[in-house]
C-alpha cells in the first residue's frame, strides 16, 4: 500500500535528495511544498506545488498526507544573522505545518534535526532544534521519526559556509577519530539521511523515535525488510 508524502524544505540539500532518492521507494507517493521552482532530478515520479510559505499550512490540510516529512531549515546567513528571522523557519513554520497536518488526520511525522539538539543547550541553533523536537512529540501523530543527523555531506552550492566547507574536507580524517558515544558527530552523506525518511514513511509501530547517525544509516535495511518491500535498484545503495 503506498504512503502519501508531502514534503516541505523540498529545495535544500536533504530535501532534494529526498526527490532524487524517491524514484526508488515504489511505495511512496510523493508531493513537495516549495517557494520556488527547482529542477527536478530524471524519471522523478512526483508533483511540486509551488506557493507562499504562508499558504502551506492550508495546502498540507487540503492534501491531508498520510506522512508529513520535513528537510525544512534555514541558514545564519540566510536568516540576516537575526535570532528571530531563524527561529520563524527552524521552529514557527516548521511547528504551523506541522499543526496543519496533525489535524488534518496525518498519521506520520519524519522530520530532520541536529546532532546535539536540546532545548536547554546554550547555543542558539541546538535549542530551537531542541524546542522544534519537543514540539512535534507533543502533538496528534502517531508516530513522529526524528532524524539528527550529523555534519551533512553533499552539494550545497553557495549556501554552505566556509567552516561547514573546512570541516567537510576534513570529515574523513575527524571522522575515524569519533567512537562510542562521540559517533553521532561524524559525517554523513545527505542522500543516506533521505534514504531513512523514505524508508521509515509508513512504519505502523507508534510512539516518538529518534535516529542519530547510526540509525539513520540502519533504517533503510531494516524497516524495509521488516515490511517485505522490495526496493528497486539504488534504494540500499552505499
Amino acid at each position: 500500500m503506498s504512503e502519501r508524502l508531502v514534503l516541505i524544505g523540498a529545495t535544500g540539500l536533504v530535501g532534494m535528495s529526498l526527490i532524487c532518492e524517491a524514484r526508488n521507494f515504489t511505495n511512496v507517493r510523493l508531493t513537495a511544498l516549495s517557494r520556488r521552482e527547482a529542477p527536478l532530478p530524471p524519471g522523478a515520479r512526483m508533483e511540486m506545488i509551488i506557493a507562499d510559505p504562508a499558504n502551506w499550512p492550508g495546502a498540507i490540510a487540503d492534501m491531508k498526507p498520510d506522512v508529513l516529512a520535513c528537510a525544512l531549515g534555514t541558514t545564519w546567513k540566510l536568516a540576516g544573522k537575526d535570532e528571530q528571522a531563524f527561529r520563524a523557519v527552524d521552529y514557527g513554520l516548521v511547528v504551523q505545518c506541522a499543526k496543519a497536518a496533525a489535524h488534518a488526520g496525518t498519521r506520520q511525522m519524519v522530520a530532520v534535526s541536529s546532532v546535539g539538539a536540546d532545548a536547554n543547550a546554550k547555543a542558539f541553533y541546538l535549542r530551537v532544534k531542541g524546542e522544534m523536537e519537543n514540539a512535534l512529540k507533543k502533538m496528534d501523530f502517531a508516530r513522529v521519526d526524528i532524524l539528527r543527523p550529523g555534519l551533512l555531506r553533499g552539494a550545497r552550492g553557495g549556501e554552505r559556509r566556509t567552516g561547514e566547507r573546512l570541516a567537510m574536507m576534513a570529515s574523513p580524517v575527524t571522522d575515524l577519530m569519533l567512537h562510542g558515544q562521540y559517533r553521532r558527530f561524524r559525517s554523513i552523506k545527505a542522500e543516506d539521511v533521505a534514504r531513512a525518511m523514505l524508508a521509515l514513511a509508513g512504519e505502523k509501530a507508534e510512539g516518538r523515535f529518534v535516529h542519530d547517525n547510526d540509525g539513520i544509516l540502519r533504517a533503510p535495511a531494516l524497516t524495509l525488510a521488516k515490511r517485505r518491500i522490495k526496493p528497486t535498484r539504488g534504494a540500499l545503495a552505499d
